[in-house]
């Protein structure tokens, strides 16, 4: 199979309406494949996005198990019997394992957060192998239009919630700052649970069999809150200082997160 690499993503002003200027093109040549960037791969049929993976959110198989619509027995099942004819969609309705309307729903969720991720911003050129096709096979098809409108407005609505995408791949620490009682849903309460300053937004979202978009939302309204915040990284020093202490990576405050943070306490006063 033939691969072709693409020039680097467009200037961020560009990036407002074209989020892959290869993905555009592809779509109008009505091309077929695999479009391989930074943080995951979309595959393409007759230039629409048939499924997507990225490594920063779970599979479709994850979402099926986890959520009780599927066994993890009948999964198997259908890999093992469909997976090299590349119809393991199908296998799943026609064997009884998934009605079908389930199963477009969940891989419809599974296309466009594997998508969002993706579809992030980078300077490395993506690349694109012809006639690759993926084993879970047709479902759905969607436009590359509409792939990027959702991945546009999953954006902006973050954005919304709170303007800070550091807990979007740093490992997470629930804030001292605030109790440990302190009032949140149970679905957020899950998710401080696990915030133990190793697990990333990606690995919680892995531990619960969730959407990670879904976590991030979560934990953009917990960081707004005050309830989470990020591990910042610092280098250590090569040796202990004349106090002989050493600098370990903390939680920080970020001035800027506090400035925000100080303005939405004086609107929430108003």
């Amino acid at each position: 199979m033939s691969a072709i690499a693409a020039d680097p993503d467009a200037p961020a002003a560009d990036r407002l309406t074209v989020l892959s200027p290869m993905l555009r093109r592809l779509a109008d040549e009505r091309a077929t494949g695999a479009l391989m960037r930074d943080r995951g791969t979309l595959y393409l049929a007759d230039g629409q996005v048939v499924h997507a993976e990225s490594p920063a959110t779970p599979g479709i198989d994850v979402l099926l198990t986890t959520g009780g619509t599927l066994r993890h027995e009948g999964w198997w099942d259908a890999v093992a019997q469909a997976g090299a004819g590349r119809r393991v969609g199908r296998y799943l309705v026609d064997s009884g394992h998934v009605p079908g309307g389930a199963l477009e729903l969940c891989h419809l969720g599974a296309l466009y957060d594997a998508a969002f991720f993706a579809l992030a911003p980078t300077g490395t050129p993506a690349r694109f192998r012809y006639g690759v096709a993926h084993w879970i096979g047709p479902v759905r098809p969607v436009p590359v239009a509409a792939v990027e409108r959702e991945t546009l407005r999953r954006r902006e609505f973050l954005d919304r919630i709170w303007p800070d995408t550091a807990c979007d791949g740093a490992p997470l620490l629930r804030s001292a700052a605030h109790p440990s009682d302190a009032p949140v849903p149970a679905r957020q309460r899950r998710i401080l649970e696990l915030a133990d300053g190793v697990r990333t937004a990606s690995d919680i979202a892995l531990a619960l069999g969730r959407s990670a978009f879904h976590i991030l939302v979560d934990l953009r309204r917990l960081a707004a809150a005050g309830l989470v915040e990020a591990v910042r990284a610092q280098p250590l020093p090569a040796a202990s200082s004349a106090s002989g202490r050493i600098t370990l990576p903390e939680v920080t405050a970020d001035p800027d997160i506090a400035l925000l943070r100080r303005l939405r306490d004086a609107l929430e006063a108003l």
